[in-house]
């Protein structure tokens, strides 16, 4: 892994010019620190050369640390809105020295990115209904979390400064204590306990953070947006990878949706990749027939025939008018049309009168 860490940093140094530093975080140049923070830390976990073994990983990989080390300075990103990477050049005296990525990307993630020993976050599973009509057509549905990050100030220390940390006296630094025990006259016994002073983190905050008053993290509400792929099964599960609440002790888990199609009670009905409507006719349509339309779920026709009598709850079967296929969106299994009969409250005694002669003469024609 060492050679190509070596080959990253020299890339790194050769970063190609008139790059779209924002358009490489996919971010809007308005946006706030904490935006920046939450797009690299997306990006450079997704492109990163350990996890990610697509050829151009490496170079996205460079491009996304570059653009947030000066994206992260507010210095280096106001001469970069002024006057572009000529301006940066100039300001750093026509040298390109730039922090190695894995560096940058060390120092965001605590060092712990690759370690199989660190200690991984809570992972948060949640429903989330969807309209039927938004699965048969796919859609992009934004939607916010309220979680925790750290802190913007401290960076998850607690502390008002670095140099408000200080080495506990307590236990040296390393989080526990020795306490020796008389077991027996002249016998003791030695036993290891967490140190009372520093709880166990070998530090002392002096002064705490001010804008988190010492807890390390901040609540935060995050913007995200669901991905609706046409046909997506009931039950699939999207997860937003490391989008879980952070903390300086853990690695930040996952996010996960469980999609489910919202039940309406009347409406359309979904089984795997068949769909179900229920059609409503009057006793008139039920006896001689009938030539209509049925709205679907993304706007287009599917024209309802029947020619003949229609008994109450028969099922009439349309091919190709279901759900797309998931892994086919030009496939789509079939709709069922349920037909259900309506009778009408009273009769008029016209009505009642040719519909007497209407039975009676087919009853006694039958018999003839």
């Amino acid at each position: 892994m060492g050679w190509t860490h070596t080959l990253i940093v020299l890339l790194f140094s050769a970063c190609a010019a008139a790059k779209d530093l924002y358009k490489i975080l996919d971010i809007h140049p308005s946006a706030s620190k904490r935006d920046i923070r939450h797009a690299y830390k997306n990006l450079s976990r997704r492109y990163h050369p350990d996890k990610n073994q697509d050829p151009d990983a490496k170079d996205k990989f460079v491009d996304i640390a570059y653009a947030y080390e000066v994206l992260a300075n507010e210095e280096k990103r106001q001469i970069y809105d002024r006057h572009g990477e000529e301006g940066l050049k100039a300001h750093e005296g026509g040298q390109n020295q730039h922090a190695n990525p894995f560096d940058i990307f060390s120092n965001f993630f605590g060092g712990g990115y690759a370690s199989q020993q660190v200690r991984r976050g809570p992972t948060s599973l949640t429903e989330f209904e969807v309209e039927l009509a938004d699965i048969y057509k796919g859609a992009n549905i934004d939607f916010m979390i309220k979680k925790r990050i750290l802190c913007d100030h401290c960076r998850g220390s607690g502390a008002a400064s670095d140099s408000d940390i200080h080495t506990c006296s307590g236990c040296g630094g390393s989080g526990v204590k020795l306490v020796k025990q008389q077991i027996f006259p002249g016998m003791f016994a030695q036993s290891q306990t967490t140190c009372n002073e520093c709880g166990g983190r070998g530090k002392m905050i002096h002064k705490k953070c001010p804008h988190c008053d010492g807890m390390k993290v901040t609540d935060y509400t995050a913007h995200y947006t669901l991905d609706v792929i046409p046909g997506m099964p009931e039950g699939h599960e999207v997860v937003f990878e490391g989008e879980g609440d952070e903390s300086p002790d853990w690695e930040a888990g996952d996010v996960i949706l469980r999609v489910r199609s919202r039940r309406d009670k009347g409406g359309w009905r979904r089984k795997e990749s068949s769909l179900y409507w229920r059609e409503t006719i009057g006793i008139d349509e039920a006896l001689l027939g009938f030539d209509r339309n049925l709205t679907h779920l993304d706007g287009h026709e599917v024209r309802l025939i029947r020619k003949g009598p229609t008994q109450p709850g028969f099922v009439q079967k349309i091919e190709g008018e279901g759900m797309p296929l998931f892994d086919n969106h030009n496939l789509h299994g079939d709709l069922f049309v349920e037909y259900n009969v309506v009778l009408p409250i009273e009769l008029s005694q016209q009505q009642r009168r040719k519909l007497s002669e209407a039975f009676l003469t087919e009853s006694t024609h039958d018999e003839l």
